[in-house]
């Protein structure tokens, strides 16, 4: 596989199209994520919107969870679903299967990092233990299935 290169160019366009993004004057916020095999994310939701998952490059699990950290949802983007769509509030993780994934997301309104309250409290935060048994188990878990007691 060959890398991806964008132009100088390309980027600082795209820069001055997101200016706006930065005061929160955008309806929809778009991302693209480069995600290595090996990168953890929490469990996190996002309460006042939705999210959308398109992959770009890769395939990604991305799993959804009640409040005690069951899977009620599990889909393999870039395989076995082209595009999810997640409702406001939805706890969930990705992880990314391929070396050079590359995932696009949207969600309602500008750029608002997660809350403490909206990561999972029944899952280790990033460089605390157990992480790297998490992503193990994302990689296989089913609906039905919990990581951990609460």
């Amino acid at each position: 596989m060959r890398p991806a290169r964008l132009s100088t160019l390309l980027v600082r366009s795209l820069a001055s199209l997101y200016r706006p993004c930065l005061r929160g004057s955008w309806l929809y916020s778009r991302s693209v994520f480069n995600l290595l095999p090996g990168t953890y994310v929490r469990p996190h939701r996002h309460p006042h919107t939705f999210e959308l998952l398109l992959p770009l490059r890769g395939r990604f699990v991305v799993l959804n969870f009640d409040d005690r950290g069951t899977v009620t949802h599990r889909a393999i983007l870039g395989e076995t679903c082209t595009v999810l769509e997640m409702a406001a509030g939805t706890w969930h993780a990705v992880l990314s299967l391929d070396t050079g994934g590359i995932i696009f997301e949207v969600k309602h309104g500008g750029y608002q990092p997660v809350a403490a309250d909206d990561y999972a409290h029944w899952a280790p935060a990033e460089g605390e233990p157990g992480t790297t048994e998490l992503m193990a188990w994302y990689a296989q878990a089913q609906v039905g299935d919990s990581a951990f007691a609460v």
